[in-house]
C-alpha cells in the first residue's frame, strides 16, 4: 500500500503524516507513507486544499486534518 501526504509543510501537513504513520502502526499493515510538497505535483491529483491523504493513487480526502481512527477507517477497507 502507499500513502501519500500531500501538502507544503504546514502544521496540519505534518501532522496529517504522523496521524497516518500511528495508523499503520495500529493497523501493522505494510504501507510506504510518503510527503508530496511540490505544488504541480499536488496540482496534479486535482488537490487544491491541503493537506490532502491519497491511498494507492486515490484521493481520500482533501483539506481536512483526519485524526488516527479516521485514517484506520480509511485503511481498513
Amino acid at each position: 500500500m502507499k500513502i501519500e501526504i500531500l501538502g507544503t509543510g504546514c502544521p496540519k501537513c505534518k501532522q496529517l503524516a504522523a496521524n497516518a504513520e500511528s495508523a499503520v502502526g495500529d493497523l501493522a499493515i505494510a504501507a510506504e507513507i510518503v510527503k508530496i510538497t511540490e505544488i504541480d505535483k499536488i496540482i496534479g491529483y486535482g488537490v487544491m486544499i491541503t493537506p490532502a491523504l491519497v491511498v494507492d493513487g486515490v484521493v481520500v480526502s482533501a483539506g481536512k486534518l483526519l485524526n488516527k481512527d479516521e485514517i484506520k477507517k480509511i485503511l481498513a477497507r
